[in-house]
């Protein structure tokens, strides 16, 4: 009898490490893809951002404006995409400064790209906003092109 119930707690206990096993796989697995598009959207934004935006988000005065702690960064998704898809022509005034360059569409870079470089903006520099994903980049440039 001291056989049956000691092998029923073993595999009880074997049962249950393997579930939280499994559940410590899934977390590792949800943050590896974050940062992992969070290093891509490093590399992004290194070759195609950071000459304007600088390597601090700070921006330049009156031209580009910086990317740390601004509604355009940290706000709506559909627009952020938007602006990176089709380029941004408008004076924007953040916080007293106004910046009047003209930044050009990206709409050759991928939905993947897209969303990389936006998720590491907005989850670097200090700012702490939701990811975007590739979906819906995808979403946005085809709701463009109608």
């Amino acid at each position: 009898m001291n056989i049956k119930i000691t092998g029923l707690f073993l595999a009880s206990f074997i049962l249950l490490f393997n579930a939280l096993q499994a559940q410590t796989k899934k977390k590792a697995i949800r943050q590896t893809t974050a940062g992992t598009s969070i290093a891509r959207g490093k590399v992004v934004y290194t070759n195609v951002c950071l000459p304007c935006h600088m390597a601090d988000a700070g921006g330049v005065q009156n031209m580009n404006p910086p990317l740390i702690n601004t509604t355009y960064v940290l706000g709506n998704k559909t627009n952020l995409i938007k602006i990176v898809l089709h380029g941004f022509n408008e004076d924007v005034e953040i916080n007293g400064q106004t910046y009047s360059n003209t930044m050009g569409a990206h709409d050759d870079l991928t939905d993947r790209q897209i969303a990389d470089v936006l998720t590491y903006v907005r989850r670097s520099f200090g700012n702490k906003a939701s990811a975007i994903k590739a979906p819906e980049v995808s979403k946005v440039r085809a709701m463009s092109k109608k």
